[in-house]
C-alpha cells in the first residue's frame, strides 16, 4: 500500500569516531532531514561512541537504512520498523564479524521465522545440536549474543524522536 507510514529506531551500537558523521549524512540521506545524532562513548567497547534515533516514514525506511549503513568496518547497529498496515515489522541487526541479519517481527517485536526455515531445521530433528543451530540461526542468536553487551551499556540512554509534521 502506498504511502503508509511507519515508525522504528536506528540504534548504532558502537561506531569509531571518524564514522560518525558519515553515519548521520547516510541516515539524514535517507530520511530526508538534516540528522544531528547525540553521540556518547560506548563502555563496552572504549574509544567507540553509541547513538539512538526513532525515526517516522513510509515502509521501507528500515531497510533502506541499513542498506546506507552496510559495509562500514567497525560498525555495529541495529534499524526496527515497526509493523503497519499491510506490512509485517523488521529488524536489520550488523556486526563486522557476522554482517546483516534481518529477520520479520510481529506487532510486539518478537521475531517470526518462517515456516519453511522451521521444516528446514527439523530435517535435523535427530541431531539436537544441530537443530538447535538451524533455530539459532533463523533466531539471529549470534547476532544477538555479539550485540548484548552493547545494547546493555546504552540502556537508558535517551532517545530523540522524528516525526513528521503536515
Amino acid at each position: 500500500m502506498a504511502g503508509v507510514i511507519t515508525r522504528g529506531v536506528l540504534f548504532v551500537h558502537s561506531a569509531p569516531r571518524a564514522l560518525c558523521p558519515h553515519i548521520e549524512w547516510a541516515a539524514g540521506g535517507v530520511l530526508g532531514v538534516r540528522l544531528t545524532l547525540d553521540w556518547t562513548e560506548q563502555p563496552a567497547a572504549p574509544g567507540m561512541f553509541r547513538a539512538e534515533r526513532s525515526w517516522q516514514g513510509p515502509q521501507g525506511t528500515g531497510a533502506q537504512l541499513t542498506s546506507g549503513l552496510r559495509g562500514w568496518a567497525h560498525l555495529r547497529y541495529e534499524v526496527t520498523e515497526e509493523a503497519s498496515h499491510g506490512s509485517d515489522g523488521a529488524r536489520w541487526s550488523h556486526t563486522p564479524e557476522l554482517g546483516i541479519f534481518h529477520a520479520a517481527t510481529d506487532v510486539h517485536g518478537n521475531v517470526v521465522v518462517p515456516e519453511d526455515r522451521i521444516r528446514a531445521a527439523l530435517e535435523h530433528g535427530r541431531d539436537s545440536a544441530r537443530l538447535r543451530a538451524e533455530l539459532g540461526l533463523a533466531l539471529g542468536q549470534a547476532w544477538d549474543d555479539e550485540l548484548e553487551p552493547f545494547r546493555y551499556a546504552g540502556a537508558g540512554a535517551p532517545v530523540r524522536w522524528l516525526h513528521r509534521v503536515g
